[in-house]
């Protein structure tokens, strides 16, 4: 597999195309938010962190929207295991989007393991799949913030999201960490 390379705040983030379980096909390329899109991806099903996480996520999409925050949940799951994540986890509102290739979760600077059998939770983990991130992104499809793992512990709680993104907003505060070039790291 290819090299991660990360994601740079105010650049363009990788386009991106993936059916959802309720029959659409989410395009990046067509969401139109007022202030940030957040996406989320997520181990899969097998994941019972992903499930806290995206049930707190469903709970709260109404405090998203009220900020202009549209969110879509993905994984590199199929389409069943997507519909048993959306069913057995509750998930009433979020767009929950499934079938991320490998390839393209690594272009999104994302972490790849492969499976160590059957989770706490009894379900098997697929053979390979994706970490998780979280992706902030302006309505313009550049980078605002981004959280990427190496496995599933230690992510941005829901109420710290919130809390940065209402900054933000009061503040006008920009997108941090966006320096590339080496010959400024060097002087």
């Amino acid at each position: 597999m290819s090299q991660i390379i990360p994601l740079f705040p105010r650049q363009m983030v990788p386009a991106l195309e993936v059916p959802t379980v309720n029959g659409n096909v989410w395009r990046l390329s067509d969401q139109k938010p007022e202030n940030f899109l957040l996406v989320v991806f997520y181990r899969g099903y097998h994941c019972p962190i992903c499930s806290k996480q995206l049930r707190e996520l469903d709970n709260r999409l109404e405090d998203f929207r009220s900020r202009g925050v549209s969110i879509l949940a993905l994984s590199s799951d199929n389409e069943e295991r997507a519909r048993m994540a959306r069913d057995n986890w509750r998930l009433e509102h979020l767009t929950i989007g499934y079938g991320l290739s490998l390839g393209k979760a690594r272009e999104w600077g994302l972490y790849i393991s492969s499976s160590r059998g059957k989770t706490s939770t009894g379900v098997e983990e697929p053979a390979l799949f994706s970490e998780p991130g979280q992706f902030l992104i302006n309505p313009d499809g550049t980078l605002f913030f981004a959280s990427v793992q190496t496995m599933p512990f230690a992510r941005p709680h829901v109420e710290d999201i919130l809390g940065a993104i209402d900054y933000v907003l009061k503040n006008n505060y920009p997108a941090r960490g966006e320096v590339v070039d080496h010959n400024q790291l060097n002087a």
